[in-house]
């Protein structure tokens, strides 16, 4: 049966959730307090409804924290970390009060914002505020599209709901606009947020910079909107009910709160938000709780009652394992895909077969990735994804797949609309979830304005795939504004991230292998508009980030050696033969991923750039900082481009043979 149809409130007294809640305070500001660091005014003012949400509402297991079918919970305000910390070591995740002590110290548990890898029970990571709040829209998506493509009637084995506290800031950041926007469209109706409504920020009051009416704005998104008092828990509870209730719309809960609830001077005040209490004013505030002045006091036996609380979710994964098993017996085939998807596992099996590239053709490599793409769509059914407005020109789609929509819970193609970051916040969502390889894509220029999402899906080490075409000033008459020149460098800065720049179609087919049977970060893969020539040097094994494309003929000594990546490879080979019939003998390496080659052995790194031959040229339609890791000089792009035929712009910007072979020999 639907966690929705035989849902109730649990119970859990009116006392017991009181010392809960008192606790919740306590240990918030004696962490901040011991770290001389943090935020305790926010898990002041959240610990009635956040108690209240994980008692009485959302079904998780503590022994299990990665149990599939349990409720995800986002701290989007992740400044307010102590909350969550609280929370899981009162309801039994593997969390002590050392941990809790140890807040913000080298190597702890308990870092100052949620980091998903650190801490038992941190769904993600989130601190940037917006980021959280979109990434749990992706979470609910998620849980649609399994629900959608998975479950059979009298089998339900994913049916659970995604909640969160958001912030004044998180409302604020265009980001969370991104991403309620295509919430409210999708109608996800099992996503539900708590809006911490303090009407704080550090600033001072809300109303210096954000006077808007929240709840219409989410209305007018397709949200349904809720008030409640944040500090009365019969309140949060008739919303939160009311909120499960509806099932064709998202939910925002905005709920009046009071920020450092219960300090006698700082109640209210923008100085509780990002400083300790200090000693006497924690002091003055347990007073007034009626509370122990011991710091990180917790009251004998709340820790077993809040386990009588949650029980009856407990009781539900018990409940699912059984579900499973009947699942496994009435849809064998089907219980098995779920399963691997899951897990989440790629074999060298799954890319056998894929599309094959006739040397001396030309092909974009954004055209070739689409028929990569459309071959792996088939291996892999958690493959899914879209563009932002670009999908035509990104080379992304499933014509087999159907789009996403209330409509269509398991579509394939995500149409995310022109909101670059609450894309690539949802799609690291969707990711964290389990169970889908999730994929985006637009121009390489505008990565710039998803760059926090990218940086979060490499924090927390996720294997999504971005994906970013129109990869240089080639194409053409759009201009500079269009032309992405400081892109791709500003991308391998980013560490965890493989960027990967195919020179051609069979690169880039060992571009989706390296990024589909990678587990541990994301990979952005760069794609030209122009048409490149399939090369007879190239390989579309690329694991090791950087090889020999071309080796001179002829004995001797190398003369020299030229490096590039993409486009730019084809001209290098040219350059090089060239160079060649003048008895000067010159390698050719190309260097689709630097983070892959960086990770190999040295003897692996000697046989392609040997130390002894000095004499090297990088060459890319882009800045030419960084290149000096690898090369002495650079063939590069070191300002904005310009509007133009790319013919005119490979001239102009010095991206011809002639100009690449004079500059080698410049060198001499």
């Amino acid at each position: 049966m639907s966690q929705r149809a035989a849902f109730a409130p649990r119970d859990i007294s009116a006392s017991d959730h009181a010392t809960m809640v008192s606790t919740v305070k306590g240990l918030a500001m004696d962490a901040v307090q011991k770290a001389n660091s943090g935020h305790p005014g926010m898990p002041m003012g959240t610990a009635c409804m956040a108690s209240t949400l994980w008692t009485r509402f959302m079904v998780h297991d503590p022994a299990d924290p990665n149990w599939p079918d349990r409720d995800r919970f986002v701290l989007s305000a992740g400044h307010g970390s102590m909350l969550l910390y609280s929370l899981l070591h009162l309801s039994g995740y593997s969390l002590t009060l050392d941990d809790l002590k140890n807040f913000r110290q080298w190597g702890s548990k308990t870092p100052g914002h949620p980091e998903v890898h650190d801490t038992e029970g941190v769904e993600v990571t989130t601190g940037p505020l917006g980021t959280g709040f979109a990434t749990g829209v992706g979470m609910a998506v998620a849980e649609r599209w399994l629900a959608t493509r998975y479950n059979r009637p009298g089998h339900e084995v994913v049916d659970h709901f995604t909640y969160g506290i958001v912030s004044d800031g998180d409302l604020m950041e265009g980001v969370a606009s991104e991403a309620a926007s295509f919430a409210g469209h999708q109608k996800l109706g099992k996503l539900i947020y708590l809006y911490d409504d303090n009407q704080i920020t550090i600033d001072g009051g809300t109303g210096i910079s954000f006077t808007e009416d929240v709840g219409k704005r989410f209305e007018a998104y397709g949200w349904q909107v809720l008030k409640a008092d944040g500090h009365d828990e019969a309140s949060v509870t008739a919303a939160l009910s009311a909120a499960r209730a509806e099932a064709g719309k998202p939910t925002l809960i905005c709920a009046r709160t009071v920020i450092g609830h219960g300090s006698p001077s700082k109640a209210g005040k923008s100085s509780s938000h990002g400083s300790p209490l200090g000693v006497e004013e924690i002091e003055a505030t347990k007073k007034g709780m009626d509370w122990p002045l011991e710091p990180f006091h917790v009251p004998e036996g709340l820790p077993a009652k809040i386990a009588d609380a949650i029980a009856p979710g407990v009781a539900q994964h018990a409940a699912w394992n059984e579900r499973m098993v009947a699942y496994r017996a009435a849809h064998a085939e089907l219980a098995a895909e779920f399963e691997a998807v899951l897990e989440g596992k790629a074999t060298a099996a799954d890319f056998e077969g894929l599309p094959e590239f006739e040397v001396g053709t030309k092909l974009a490599t954004r055209k070739a990735s689409a028929k990569v793409l459309g071959a792996l769509a088939e291996r892999f059914p958690s493959l899914v994804g879209g563009s932002a407005d670009l999908a035509g020109s990104n080379g992304v789609g499933f014509p087999e797949g159907g789009v996403l929509s209330p409509e269509q819970g398991d579509g394939r193609n995500v149409h995310f609309g022109v909101r670059e970051h609450g894309m690539g916040g949802i799609v690291n969502g969707m990711a964290l979830h389990g169970g889908m390889r999730p994929f985006d894509a637009t121009f390489l220029i505008f990565s710039d304005f998803m760059r926090g999402a990218v940086r979060l899906s490499a924090l927390q080490q996720i294997p999504v795939v971005h994906i970013y075409s129109h990869d240089s000033i080639f194409l053409g008459e759009d201009g500079p504004t269009h032309q992405p020149v400081e892109q791709t460098m500003s991308l391998r800065m980013i560490p965890n991230l493989h960027v990967v720049r195919p020179a051609d179609a069979k690169e880039t087919v060992g571009a989706w292998t390296m990024a589909l049977q990678r587990t541990d970060g994301p990979t952005a893969i760069l794609l030209t508009r122009q048409g490149l020539p399939i090369l007879e040097g190239t390989d579309r094994d690329i694991t090791r980030g950087a090889y020999v494309v071309l080796e001179p003929t002829g004995e001797g000594e190398l003369h020299g050696i030229l490096l590039a990546t993409g486009s730019e490879v084809s001209l290098a080979v040219e350059v090089a033969g060239r160079l060649q019939a003048q008895g000067k003998r010159t390698r050719v390496v190309s260097m689709p991923c630097w983070e892959a080659f960086e990770a190999q052995d040295g003897a692996y790194k000697e046989s392609v750039l040997p130390k002894a031959v000095t004499r090297r040229l990088s060459i890319e339609a882009g800045v030419g900082m960084g290149w000096e890791r690898y090369a002495a000089h650079q063939q590069s792009i070191d300002r904005f481009g310009a509007s133009a035929p790319m013919e005119v712009l490979a001239e102009k910007f010095g991206f011809t043979a002639d100009a690449v072979l004079a500059r080698y020999l410049d060198l001499l």
